[in-house]
């Protein structure tokens, strides 16, 4: 992977600022250490970062056609590459390079902006065609590669920006740095920044399976930056998905695709490693990558602290019975309260999920061991019910199909009377309830979540926030209501919580900021489709059995303990934010957490209520398990992530770390 940036003049006549764009490259030296490029001609420039893993010694970017006419800088890998380069070869194109980079150009020849219908993988993308001034902005299906844009004035002009991370608009210095309280408000209730809206006022992201395209010198902002779908994901109308009363064949097709996608991800000019958990999506990934390479890849295991929480010895096994040399790295207390700042710098947004740090140190332990690519088993329990929730949904569903009886609203309330968290009106609940199309077991969980916002938000912030929906901005399906209803709820988990959490801050980011490419063989376009067209069943199988045709799959590549190994939500402890103020002695490190969460800082910041997080700490320095303290570390680690974000984006001045990020994406 790598990282892309540039800008166009909308007019298509003015060169762009000297240095701009060099400084925005700059900015992702992380994601592309291996050289740069670029392109410069009247009305755009264009940059690319190259981490190099397909065709080493002639991969450089931008790449052109033939003829030079038609130029791109890409982030991402086509898996489909080699078929697809024998098909344009046999077609008459011709090809300079061995990197799949060059597939862009040439399909761009031959479709337009329907070649995206016509490759496969995880990519960003910028098309410039000189003959028509032509540009195309796209993203990936399942929106594992990211990409951000701002239109700002500049020298009596519009310019449209746009970069894999937004550190990198901010190094332009075109582009200003101010909060959104809507992105803000996205984060308390998705844990997510699914987009288009960001935390930062004017800039947008990429929709996974969108794209812009418009003319230079014939388009306003408003038309540049109109996002056009080219894909999103979609269910059989109720009644129609593959019910397989045939299991051989069901189980036989989703081996095959799934095997598939899994040999297309172990293909580099680089040696390839996996992420290992212990749990069936990695250790299926891992069983077949072995089979797919001819021997067993090195693997790559968080080990945390909190034994209730860690993995360690699941995955040991799963390593030892498939013969892989294991990499184990540990990530604790400690760990989490001197690198928490890293993280946010790195994902860009407050992060209210602790896991992400083991990650983060994940992908550096895969860098230092000396490999850039390691696979990964993450995106099964979004398109097959892996979480807890679908379970939650089936057990309590039936309280909501009462007519007239709001039976499912009278228990959230019930459940927020005894834990004490705010509660919101039913008219918020029932708008809720239309949107998402019925009851939602994603919502039946983050809707309590979410309550945070009344109980941490205070002033402007909490106006903006608690006023309006974050619902509003994801648009929705309109083919949500013809769906089976659990199909519904698989679809918002896909939509938000997939892009906006799971391929950003545990995914593209805190990957890339050790140079290293996730590949994701759960998220390959066929093995979505094959999952995305069967019925419920084959996904949860009365109330335990989640992931039930994967798990019928692993039988034949794992030991039985193993492939039917119940889920542990991996996460990393959230108390560590009351703990501290018990020894920050001896971890002075860690002293940044008292100094974003004193109430000077929070009255600085202006976000929050300071006597509403002062009690909140009192509370979790309190030994205790359950719902309710749950709920509230969750809140406070969003507090805490938000005031944190604030000061290294925001320059907030709230603690003794520096308080800006610098061009190369970390802390300075």
């Amino acid at each position: 992977m790598c990282g892309i940036a540039g800008m166009f003049d909308l007019s298509g006549q003015r060169h762009a600022p000297a240095g701009v764009v060099h400084a925005m490259s700059q900015a992702l030296f992380h994601r592309g250490p291996d050289e740069d490029g670029y392109l410069e001609r009247p009305g755009l420039h264009l940059a690319n970062r190259r981490l190099s893993i397909v065709g080493l010694a002639d991969g450089q970017q931008p790449i052109a056609n033939e003829d030079r006419s038609v130029w791109t800088v890409f982030n991402g890998e086509f898996f489909d590459y080699k078929e697809k380069r024998a098909a344009l070869e046999a077609k008459g194109h011709v090809f300079r390079t061995h990197t799949d980079t060059e597939l862009i150009p040439h399909l761009w020849e031959d479709h337009g902006p329907e070649f995206l219908q016509h490759v496969k993988g995880q990519y960003a993308i910028c098309v410039w065609d000189s003959r028509t001034n032509e540009v195309l902005l796209a993203r990936d299906r399942a929106g594992i590669c990211p990409l951000f844009y701002a239109v700002v004035k500049h020298d009596g002009a519009d310019w449209l920006l746009f970069a894999s991370e937004m550190k990198a608009l901010f190094a332009s210095g075109l582009v200003e740095r101010k909060a959104d309280f809507q992105g803000l408000n996205h984060v308390f209730t998705f844990m997510a920044m699914p987009g288009p809206t960001t935390v930062f006022q004017g800039i947008k992201c990429l929709i996974p399976g969108r794209y812009l395209h418009f003319k230079l010198g014939q388009t306003t902002p408003e038309q540049a930056t109109a996002q056009k779908i080219y894909w999103q994901i979609s269910y059989p109308d109720r009644g129609h998905e593959d019910y397989g009363a045939d299991e051989k064949r069901v189980v036989d097709g989703f081996e095959a695709v799934l095997f598939q996608a899994v040999q297309r991800r172990v293909w580099a000019d680089v040696p390839v490693v996996s992420y290992l958990s212990g749990g069936v999506d990695s250790s299926l990934v891992v069983a077949m990558a072995n089979k797919s390479a001819g021997r067993p890849l090195p693997t790559f295991t968080i080990s945390i602290g909190d034994a209730r929480l860690n993995e360690k010895s699941e995955a040991l096994y799963v390593a030892k019975h498939l013969g892989c040399d294991p990499v184990v790295v540990d990530c604790g207390h400690d760990e989490l309260r001197t690198g928490y700042p890293e993280l946010i710098a790195a994902a860009e947004f407050p992060v209210i999920d602790t896991s992400c740090l083991g990650l983060l140190d994940l992908a550096r332990s895969v860098h230092q061991h000396g490999y850039k690519v390691a696979l990964t088993g993450e995106g099964a329990d979004e398109w097959l019910a892996g979480y807890s929730w679908f379970k939650i949904r089936k057990l309590v569903g039936w309280m909501d199909k009462v007519p007239g009886l709001p039976l499912g609203w009278a228990v959230r309330q019930f459940f927020q009377f005894v834990t004490g968290a705010p509660r919101f009106p039913y008219s918020a609940y029932r708008n809720t309830m239309r949107q998402l199309g019925g009851s939602n077991g994603w919502f039946d969980v983050y809707g309590l979540v979410s309550t945070n916002k009344l109980r941490f938000f205070t002033g402007a912030a909490r106006e903006a926030i608690v006023g309006r929906s974050a619902l509003d901005d994801i648009e929705i399906s309109p083919d949500l209501y013809r769906w089976h209803p659990f199909h519904r709820q698989m679809y918002f988990g896909g939509r938000v919580m997939l892009p906006g959490h799971l391929l950003a801050s545990k995914g593209d980011r805190v990957a890339m900021h050790s140079s290293v490419e996730t590949r994701y063989a759960f998220l390959d376009e066929d093995v979505i489709a094959y999952m995305a067209k069967l019925h419920p069943r084959w996904k949860l199988r009365g109330v335990m059995n989640d992931k039930f045709v994967e798990r019928k799959v692993a039988e034949r590549w794992l030991p039985k303990d193993v492939a039917w190994r119940r889920k542990k939500m991996f996460r990393a402890p959230m108390d560590t934010w009351a703990a501290v103020r018990r020894d920050a002695a001896q971890n002075p490190r860690a002293s940044w957490i008292d100094q974003v969460l004193s109430e000077e800082s929070i009255r600085r910041a202006g976000y929050f209520d300071p006597v509403a997080v002062a009690a909140a700490r009192q509370r979790l320095a309190k030994p205790g398990r359950g719902l309710a303290r749950l709920s509230t570390e969750m809140g406070l680690t969003g507090v805490l992530a938000t005031q944190l974000w604030h000061h290294l984006y925001l320059g907030g001045q709230l603690c003794e770390l520096p308080d800006r990020v610098s061009g190369t994406g970390k802390a300075a």
